[in-house]
């Protein structure tokens, strides 16, 4: 892997435009299969949204500093490429403090569940009905799981071979109506409600019963990973993922060069001619299959196609990393070490969801902000390096119905809803998160926030959106046209030399790498 210099070759086989963790998967598969690959990425390192930063000056700590965890991503994959990885699962799934009147209290969802998750629900409830709702749930959820999750890695199936694997009723709650009227028929309870919601709007600014059904495809991404659905940490933070592809990659024999700005695409009779610079100088080669690990939006104006400003994709996110000297105490008096283990829901009881919702499609930083906290270094210490001595811990915030269009002319937009998503982890602190803060080297408190605009200036994806655009169900349409290798794997773009394999192929979104595997399975079986 080296600073853009003259390629090696005229000619390759492939040229993987962008090298992010799918453009990485592209590369390995297909140079692994003996093909000449060429991967060019515009920023001086690869990785894209996996990678690990020290973000805080005189601070050993790396963070996960965008993506932060892996889910998708198949045990099959990591298998085939040997990939020197390691995932460790949290021993807490979720914890959702709660204030109802004069009593606090918190709902912790253990991994796996036991008696405190079943007496968790009955403090908050005051029964074991709506704990027998959420069994009833998941058991169905982990139905549709286990009929997609194999296919995965297979060419594309019909919706309709999907369906006939999984209950009818479980099909129409899931896919066919939106996700609220499920969530409001099964569940009573405003805060089990919220939890179950809010894995239907990461990234995703969406009513929960908005016709469009994205809220729902959203749910289905993050629940079918492995067929079990559980978010792991990696070890030694997402930059690990990273250089684990990148070696296999290189090993392989796939050419890596960074601080290569793609330029152009252009298809031809006999494949594509690429452009790009570096080295302060403009190169071109020529390939058999251009592989495009950019968004579709930024594809078209690499192929000299003028895409319509209304459908650039809009990002919905706020992420704040800080690095904490301690642990805050909580007023529900749970330990920090087990609440903070998992995923920690703020403000994201289900009429919390909505309300927000309704806030910002009206333009507004919403009143309360819902988002959710993760501790990775309670699961994988490694990441504080020196750090650790001293007693720290990393938090991860991620605010949901924080659309782009919120802060793109109104510069105290940002501020405003950092103020509101530490507010809402104070409510449920006995000390404020502020008096936590680690300082850096400078003397400054050590937190980052990146809201849609900054993560498009920094990655190049437009909008700031984190799946390059509405996610797609994991299926093909039952009338949909697989004739050709990049249709029935979901890469196609309608040129022949130019394949997705992205987070706008098919079944891209999220740190999976199989945007990068459709597509060289596509390439493959098209030769």
């Amino acid at each position: 892997m080296s600073n853009a210099h003259p390629a090696q070759r005229q000619h390759y086989d492939v040229v993987v435009v962008g090298g992010g963790h799918n453009g990485l998967v592209s590369a390995a598969y297909l140079a692994r299969a003996g093909l000449s690959v060429l991967v060019l990425e515009r920023l001086d390192h690869v990785g894209g949204a996996a990678v690990s930063a020290r973000a805080f000056a005189g601070r050993d700590t790396r963070l996960s500093r965008y993506s932060y965890l892996v889910s998708l991503l198949p045990n099959r994959l990591v298998e085939e490429l040997d990939l020197d990885i390691a995932l460790t699962s949290r021993t807490t799934a979720s914890y959702t403090p709660w204030r109802r009147g004069d009593r606090t209290g918190g709902l912790l969802v253990e991994r796996p569940e036991g008696s405190a998750t079943r007496e968790s629900f009955r403090a908050l409830t005051g029964g074991e009905e709506e704990y027998a709702a959420w069994q009833r749930f998941y058991a169905d959820v982990g139905t549709l799981a286990a009929a997609v999750a194999p296919t995965l890695m297979e060419p594309l199936p019909t919706e309709r071979a999907v369906r006939e694997q999984v209950d009818a009723g479980v099909w129409r709650d899931l896919v066919q109506r939106p996700l609220g009227e499920t969530i409001e028929a099964r569940f009573a309870d405003d805060t089990v409600r919220g939890v179950v919601a809010t894995d239907a709007l990461i990234g995703t600014f969406a009513s929960l019963r908005a016709e469009s059904l994205e809220q729902n495809r959203c749910f289905l991404y993050h629940l079918i990973g492995n067929g079990t659905g559980e978010w792991r940490v990696p070890v030694g933070g997402m930059g690990a993922i990273t250089d684990a592809l990148a070696r296999a990659a290189s090993e392989a024999g796939a050419e890596i060069l960074t601080s290569a700005g793609v330029h152009a695409i252009r298809d031809g009779a006999d494949g594509a001619e690429v452009t790009w610079d570096g080295d302060g100088r403009r190169h071109t080669v020529t390939a058999g299959h251009v592989l495009a690990n950019v968004a579709p939006w930024v594809l078209q104006i690499l192929l000299g196609e003028d895409p319509d400003p209304v459908t650039k994709p809009v990002g919905s996110q706020l992420k704040i990393n800080l690095l904490l000297d301690r642990l805050p105490r909580l007023r529900s008096g749970a330990d920090p070490a087990v609440a903070f283990a998992g995923t920690l829901h703020l403000a994201e009881d289900y009429s919390q969801l909505e309300a927000a919702y309704a806030d910002a499609a009206a333009g507004r930083v919403p009143e309360v902000l819902p988002g959710e906290v993760y501790c990775h270094s309670l699961s994988d210490p490694s990441i504080l390096g020196a750090d650790a001595a001293a007693g720290a811990h990393t938090l991860t915030y991620f605010g949901l119905h924080t659309p782009g269009t919120l802060f793109t002319d109104d510069p105290g937009a940002k501020a405003l809803a950092v103020a509101r998503a530490l507010a809402s982890l104070d409510e449920h602190l006995a000390e404020p998160i502020a008096s936590c803060l680690a300082r850096d080297g400078e003397g400054n408190p050590c937190l980052e926030a990146k809201v849609p605009h900054e993560i498009e200036a920094d990655l190049a994806m437009p909008g700031g959106h984190i799946f390059h655009g509405p996610l797609d169900w994991p299926w093909a349409p039952d009338r949909a046209r697989l004739e050709t290798p990049a249709q029935r794997w979901g890469v196609q773009t309608g040129l022949d030399s130019v394949l997705l394999c992205g987070s706008g192929a098919r079944r891209g979104g999220a740190v999976s790498g199989l945007g990068g595997h459709d597509a060289a399975r596509a390439v493959l079986e098209s030769r």
